[in-house]
């Protein structure tokens, strides 16, 4: 059974507030601005933009005390050659933290978080690309900050921008393409690995627009059927990993094209796992095919994971085979917990209700307050 509108307020439930993406906004506008500022660093920075779930529009709602969170890719002219080692190009950011985030930031991995009182930011450092390549990356497509819910028009070409914005929810984006014009492949960069002491590549661009086609293919319900599983794993004990982007690309990798609902998604998504996942599967990374999106999680992790994605499952099919509105809410609140809501609940707040079914259904509008809706 397909029940749009409880999905609709469990979505609004699980999706970022207002007030933090207000925040994310906030605080990594401030740092770019910072780097774009800074008297060393603005000279070898080619460009800056937003990678991650947030970008991607597949970011859920943190719970209890933890915050938001944001990745930046920061492009720079470093050589690959000349930081043989990558600890040195991380490095050179240092003084700019001790100026701007003294006793908030850490060198980590892959990356420098840093850890502010409303906000956590990841900062992926990227040694320098071909010229040609350079001018993909300082283009309004890859530095626009929004989120794919938010521009669904965007397409990796030189000539996209954003013509005409207003926050007034009835209000659509205007935004512009030369249709004649081919859109770039994404092309991988090379962030350093302190643990490996190498470079590595990762392609962000590639997961975007990924992501944005899935998204169409699904009739806009896929973001949706992401943000919705990672609710459950974060609603319930499960292993460490697969986590993040690993259990996304998983889900990306079983979840069928055409789906009329974000329910029917979840499910054979679930079933997906099931039926032909048994065990750990060997997933190529978007734009690195050498890389495995599964490489850092153990077979006993992923296991233990199954188990659970099986009774998940269960209960999932139980709910969309409900013939009652009633039980099929009761059993997707059994398997998302209480921000699903019952029919007890729902049918006690839908007289004051105000179109929230939007969001589940699909929808060719692109409108700037549907985040925060």
């Amino acid at each position: 059974m397909n029940i749009p509108t409880y999905f609709a307020r469990f979505l609004k439930e699980i999706r970022l507030t207002e007030n933090q993406v207000n925040d994310l906004i906030k605080g990594h506008t401030t740092l770019r601005n910072r780097l774009e500022e800074d008297e060393d660093l603005s000279k070898i920075i080619v460009s800056t933009f937003l990678q991650g779930s947030y970008r991607r529009s597949t970011a859920v709602r943190p719970k209890g005390d933890s915050r938001s969170d944001v990745d930046v890719i920061v492009v720079t002219k470093l050589s690959m050659e000349e930081y043989s080692n990558p600890e040195d190009a991380l490095q050179v950011f240092v003084p700019f933290m001790d100026k701007h985030y003294a006793g908030k930031y850490e060198i980590q991995g892959r990356s420098i978080g840093i850890s502010l009182s409303y906000v956590d930011l990841d900062v992926v450092i990227t040694a320098a690309p071909s010229e040609s390549e350079e001018g993909i990356l300082e283009s309004n497509s890859v530095t626009d900050m929004r989120a794919l819910e938010d521009i669904e028009t965007w397409s990796l070409k030189k000539s996209w921008e954003v013509l005409e914005e207003t926050l007034d929810t009835s209000s659509v984006l205007r935004t512009y393409s030369n249709a004649n014009e081919p859109e770039w492949k994404s092309v991988p960069l090379w962030i350093p690995d302190r643990e490996a002491k190498e470079w590595k590549q990762t392609d962000p661009l590639a997961q975007i627009k990924w992501t944005q086609e899935k998204n169409k293919s699904c009739n806009r319900h896929y973001v949706n059927v992401v943000k919705a599983l990672k609710w459950w794993r974060r609603s319930n004990d499960v292993p460490k990993y697969p986590k993040g982007y690993p259990f996304e690309h998983l889900i990306g990798l079983c979840c069928p094209d055409d789906i009329q609902s974000v329910g029917q998604g979840v499910t054979e998504v679930l079933e997906e796992i099931v039926n032909n996942h048994p065990t750990k599967p060997v997933m190529p990374d978007h734009g690195v095919p050498d890389h495995g999106v599964m490489g850092r999680v153990t077979n006993e992790e992923y296991e233990e994971f199954y188990q659970l994605i099986k009774e998940a499952a269960v209960i999932a099919r139980r709910a969309t085979d409900a013939t009652t509105v009633k039980e099929s809410a009761e059993e997707w609140n059994k398997l998302f917990g209480s921000k699903f809501p019952t029919s007890e609940a729902t049918s006690k707040s839908e007289n004051s209700s105000v179109g929230f079914s939007k969001r589940e259904n699909p929808t060719t509008q692109n409108v700037m307050g549907g985040r925060f809706g």
